[in-house]
């Protein structure tokens, strides 16, 4: 994804993001978070205002700044640099609610074509996973950094 997007924070670690969305109603700060969850290699992907009382994500505040987009290509950027340094985890995102799913689902139909160059994406139906297919609505998503073949790998 070639969108402007906003200069990203992080520790070494790049567990933790942040970035200030600025647009329409100011500057907001954002964080990223990738939480290790109970199965091996499957880390889930936070994301939301950050709380300057706790230093915490708050993923119910809607904050309608204006740079939708930015923000999106900057959780990207965000998940491109963590799928660098860990190769072979996978990133589980779902919404806060139906709708914040709906919109990171519309994100991902509008920009698959260039995600599936990189990542293997799936959709969660009914309980299952199923390899991304547009115009369908999935409840979660999942995805994973393809290996990339070396200069010297010989098929």
């Amino acid at each position: 994804m070639n969108l402007p997007r906003y200069e990203l924070k992080a520790e070494k670690s790049l567990i933790i993001f942040e970035f200030i969305s600025d647009g329409i109603k100011g500057q907001i700060p954002k964080i990223i978070k990738f939480d290790e969850t109970t199965l091996k290699d499957v880390y889930n992907l936070a994301f939301g205002y950050k709380d300057s009382e706790t230093g915490e994500i708050d993923d119910k505040v809607v904050s309608n700044n204006g740079d939708s987009e930015q923000v999106l290509a900057t959780v990207v950027a965000a998940v491109y640099a963590f799928t660098d340094k860990y190769k072979d985890v996978w990133v589980y995102a779902t919404g806060s609610n139906v709708a914040r799913t709906r919109l990171y689902q519309m994100g991902i139909s509008k920009y698959l074509n260039e995600i599936k160059h990189d990542f293997n994406v799936f959709g969660l139906l009914d309980g299952e996973w199923h390899k991304y297919q547009l115009n369908t609505n999935y409840t979660a998503f999942l995805v994973k950094r393809k290996e990339k073949l070396s200069k010297h790998t010989t098929l």
